[in-house]
């Protein structure tokens, strides 16, 4: 054999260093209810340079305990969604209008000028 002939290298490691990881949806799931994803983006309409319509996206998917900690918590404020902001919101409504009422009947018990004795 000569000097300057290469020899075939010999391996019994994989090419790859690191075989690839598997990971089923309710993985991915997780982590990304652990972690949270946000999903941003932009549509725009414009019609000969003149801006028709722009739709602003952002999307953000995690846990409950997550979004708390990112304080974003819409969800417990919201009447639509919460039977205890719902019955908050009647509560509200129902103070404003028992104030308005007594409002509106402390004035029309209140005498008037002309109704007031005359002193003689």
């Amino acid at each position: 054999m000569s000097r300057n002939t290469p020899q075939p290298l010999e391996s019994h490691e994989p090419l790859e260093p690191y075989p690839p990881r598997t990971a089923n949806l309710a993985d991915i799931l997780e982590r990304v209810l652990d972690k949270g994803i946000v999903i941003a983006g932009d549509i725009k309409i414009d019609l000969l340079d003149i801006e028709l319509l722009t739709i602003r996206v952002r999307l953000f998917i995690s846990s409950v305990d997550t979004a708390r900690k990112a304080g974003i918590d819409w969800w417990e404020t919201e009447p639509a969604l919460s039977s205890r902001a719902a019955r908050d919101a009647l509560h509200e409504e129902n103070q404003r209008l028992r104030d308005r009422l007594n409002e509106l009947e402390s004035a029309d018990h209140s005498p008037t000028r002309a109704e007031e004795p005359e002193s003689a």
